[in-house]
């Protein structure tokens, strides 16, 4: 039986989705050991542990999986900027934790950049474990579309990438933008990278009729809704969107829409709430907007299907996005998409085929695709059978069973 050790320092895969740092990557490591453990690999997940009252060892992914909530630093959430300091205590729970359970790994997988330097040093103390690593979001490139400082990532964590790209065995890429953004912004050079895209549980993200979707979200079947899902933040663009809805309620008020946003908590108190989401509000409250933008805050996993069932189209107006899993959900629920034309985005969402993929930062493109939609129910239902369609390509059968031909390889 192979043994993984995977690894998830910054942010636990069983958190719930819409938080500040909690989106696609969370989904990609669950929905991985899951698929792992149903192909009879036994996964440990390590996450650093952010609430003491939460045991350390828990079973919720299945088929004998763990995640492991290591002790390191306060046991609370903490910024960013601060966690790196804490690896090296991560690392030693990890090391006593496989002392204990005298469990030797064949291959430790990690995600994000400080998962990554945890990987290097469990390698070096366990006489050189193969490392598969992915980044999930780069922070050369978040730089390149930050608005201000306090948006820009630090030059620690550029070379903290720099120094996982040098040591990993193995680079998932989920695109080939995102390798090459690998090659020529990092300067990697190394043939060291595979491209293999997140995946999707099609036996959870499926169609629903959209009268019972709208039913189970406490809508009317006349109701019309555009849907966003996701970390609110600047570079996930909601602002872009919340102008062309705008700019749709000018064109069209005889047949009303509205937005609903999914993520960040819309009714923390001023001195708690994101800058971000109160920036969003008070657009709203300038533009007029009233009833038509609801921010509905987190929403579980479980519900999403009823979400993206019951939307005339979903929005990904991100600057930038190194995938896009919420735009693969929602196509395999049927649900067209309009996004950016940016990342991964513009290799996911087949323009004019599963939806429409527009510059980014452009409000007026977006109304333009968003009044054609909303017109045309033929080109909706449509495009929504073939998205359901092209999302069955990243069931993750087949994605997983790519990731483990790199374990594989890593081994011989």
């Amino acid at each position: 039986m192979l043994r993984i050790a995977m690894l998830s320092y910054h942010t636990c895969p069983l958190a719930t989705l819409g938080g500040k740092d909690t989106g696609g990557m969370n989904v990609y490591v669950r929905e991985l050991t899951r698929q792992l453990g149903r192909m009879g690999i036994h996964v440990d997940v390590f996450t650093r542990s952010q609430d003491e009252h939460v045991p350390h060892v828990v079973h919720q992914l299945g088929y004998g999986n763990r995640v492991v909530h290591v002790p390191a630093g306060p046991e609370n959430p903490l910024p960013k900027r601060e966690l790196a300091g804490y690896i090296p205590q991560f690392v030693e729970g990890i090391k006593q934790f496989a002392a204990e359970k005298d469990i030797r790994y064949d291959v430790i997988h990690s995600h994000y950049w400080m998962s990554g330097l945890a990987a290097e040093a469990l390698s070096d103390a366990w006489g050189g474990t193969p490392i598969v690593h992915m980044f999930h979001t780069l922070g050369e490139m978040k730089n390149r579309i930050a608005r201000s400082d306090e948006e820009r990532e630090g030059q620690y964590r550029i070379q903290g990438e720099k120094q996982v790209l040098a040591r990993a065995d193995r680079i998932i890429a989920a695109t080939q933008a995102e390798e090459t953004q690998l090659r020529f912004l990092y300067r990697n050079g190394k043939r060291n990278i595979a491209i293999i895209p997140p995946g999707v549980d099609v036996g959870h993200f499926y169609p629903i009729a959209p009268d019972e979707a709208k039913q189970f979200i406490g809508l009317k079947p006349e109701d019309r809704m555009v849907l966003f899902v996701g970390r609110i933040e600047p570079l996930k663009g909601v602002d872009t969107l919340i102008r062309a809805m705008s700019c749709i309620r000018s064109l069209d008020a005889a047949r009303p829409v509205h937005l609903a946003i999914i993520g960040g908590e819309p009714a923390a108190s001023p001195r708690e709430m994101s800058a971000e989401m109160a920036r969003l509000q008070k657009l709203c409250d300038d533009l007029c907007m009233g009833g038509m933008v609801v921010f509905l805050g987190k929403r579980g996993q479980d519900t999403l299907p009823y979400y993206y069932s019951a939307a005339e189209v979903l929005v990904m107006p991100s600057l930038y996005e190194s995938f896009g899993m919420v735009a693969l959900e929602a196509m395999a629920c049927g649900a067209p998409v309009i996004a950016s034309q940016v990342g991964g985005l513009a290799y996911l969402v087949r323009d004019g085929e599963t939806g429409f993929t527009i510059p980014d930062n452009d409000p007026d493109a977006l109304c333009e695709k968003l009044t054609l939609l909303l017109g045309n129910p033929d080109l909706r239902a449509t495009m929504g059978l073939r998205a359901v369609t092209h999302a069955q390509d990243y069931a993750w059968e087949r994605i997983a069973a790519q990731i483990v031909d790199v374990y594989k390889e890593l081994m011989k």
